[in-house]
Order: C-alpha cells, then structure tokens, then sequence
C-alpha cells in the first residue's frame, strides 16, 4: 500500500520538521504500507515560512491547486490514498471531487478522532491567522458544535522549527496554551499545522493534566490506510451527486487546467520517488 503525504511547506525548506516527519510517520506506518512525502515546489513562497499565504483566502486557494495537481498525479501513479497534511484542510472539497482514491484531511480527521474522546475539542495552533478558515471548515462538516477554544501557542515559526533542536520552550508554549483551552471547557487538544503536531508526538506529549492531545498526522495516517483497505476491498467512494461532490469529466477536467496553465504543477515537490 502507498499513501501520498502532502504538506503545505516546502519540505526541504525545512529539514528538521522534514526528517521529524519522516520519522515520525515512517514509523507509525503499518506493515507493507509506504508513505511517501511531498511538498510545495521549491520556490512558492518568497521565505520559508508559507503562514505569510496561509492566512489570506486568495493565495490559499492559489496554492491549493498545487494540491489538486498532487492527487491527480497520485491516483494516476497508483497510490493507494491521498494525505492533505495541514490543518486548513486546503483544496479538500475540490480534490475529493476528483479522484476516487480516498482523501484524508488533516483538520476534518482530527477534530472526528477527538470527538471519541472528549465533547469539547480545542484546537491550538501556532498561526492565528488561520481561526476563520478552521471555523468555516468545522461549519462545513458539521463538527462546529463540538470544536470550542481555538488558542494560539506564543511561538512564531522560526521558534517551532528551533524547537526541534531545544525542546524545551515550545513545550512551555504548548502547555500554556493547552490550558487556557482547558480553562474555556475543551477536554480533547487538537495541535494545529504539521510541524507542531510533528513535534510533540517526537516528545511524548500526548496529554496535558488530564486532558488527551491527538497525534494528529499519526491519526491521519492510520485513518488513510484503514479507508484505503475499505477502497481496495470494497470500492468504497465518497457520494457522487450534488455541486459539492459530483465528480466531472476527467478530460473536462484536463481540458480547463491545460487552459489555465494548471498542467505543469506537479512533481516539483516530490522528496523521493517511491
């Protein structure tokens, strides 16, 4: 089984949360299951740090055809599952439209495991910019009544990638922010964008007092293979009719990319072939 990881940085922008990651999922996977990493292409963002686009519905949506151009080339090369690894969720609905190989999104996923554990989840993240967008989200899937306190852990990016080689303050900053959630009635933690999540699972936080905090890209993985066995199995597909889910023509489809000049996205982002 192999499974398309797809982040929303450019990897090797960012080498400790890269080989965290790795790591990380790499050794979650079940056996016979590859995971095979991805990012945005070199050159995306005018620094390392993509929360300078991710909070702006515009370049967001820009940059989710990139992820659009990731899952048609995965379920043409033969993966067995789809993985969009940021918390925003970005271009879920569309690419779900597209491709028949499941789809698992990193915010819709953790919110539904949290939601098994505790009635009031809290999400804490690093990028406050991105709340809006998470609240839309949650509206969307109908998870809105259950996701309570959003708060922001105080660390900017640089600090998150330094963490991985000085633990100690992010883990401060975590926990600080965890219970403020805690205090406004959140009993299950959600940690919000991939290098945090990467981050505390590497340290063995998975609960702050007496409240449990999700690995959210290990929830992810292991949701992708499950959905991905139920789709070799039994063909199991997301529904098929509505504006939100029909699935159009895939020559249409090629037909207006090429138009657009969407067709040569892809590829530039890939850490190693499988």
């Amino acid at each position: 089984m192999r499974i398309w990881h797809q982040s929303f940085t450019v990897l090797d922008d960012v080498p400790h949360y890269r080989d965290a990651l790795e790591r990380h999922l790499t050794s979650l996977a079940a056996p016979g299951v590859t995971v095979d990493f991805h990012g945005m292409r070199p050159g995306t963002y005018p620094s390392d740090y993509p929360g300078t686009h991710i909070g702006y519905a515009y370049l967001s949506g820009l940059h989710g055809e990139q992820f659009v151009a990731a899952a048609l080339e995965a379920q043409d090369s033969g993966y067995d599952a789809f993985l969009i690894a940021t918390v925003p969720d970005t271009a879920y609905e569309e690419v779900r439209t597209l491709v028949d190989i499941p789809v698992v999104a990193f915010g819709q996923t953790s919110v539904l495991m949290a939601a098994a554990l505790g009635e009031c989840v809290g999400i804490v993240n690093f990028i406050g910019a991105l709340a809006p967008q998470l609240r839309r989200n949650m509206r969307t899937y109908g998870l809105d009544r259950i996701v309570g306190p959003i708060e922001q852990v105080d660390a900017e990016f640089s600090n998150v990638m330094a963490a991985y080689a000085e633990p100690g303050p992010l883990i401060g900053a975590f926990t600080v922010a965890a219970r403020r959630a805690i205090t406004k009635g959140a009993n299950v933690i959600v940690p919000g964008e991939g290098p945090l999540n990467v981050f505390l699972a590497e340290q063995g936080v998975s609960r702050i007092d007496e409240v449990p905090v999700i690995d959210s890209l290990g929830t992810c993985l292991r949701v992708a293979e499950l959905r991905a066995e139920q789709h070799r199995r039994t063909g199991l597909r997301p529904a098929r009719n509505g504006f939100h889910y029909a699935q159009p023509p895939r020559d249409v489809v090629d037909g207006a990319r090429q138009w657009y000049g969407l067709d040569s996205l892809g590829q530039g982002g890939r850490l190693r072939d499988s």
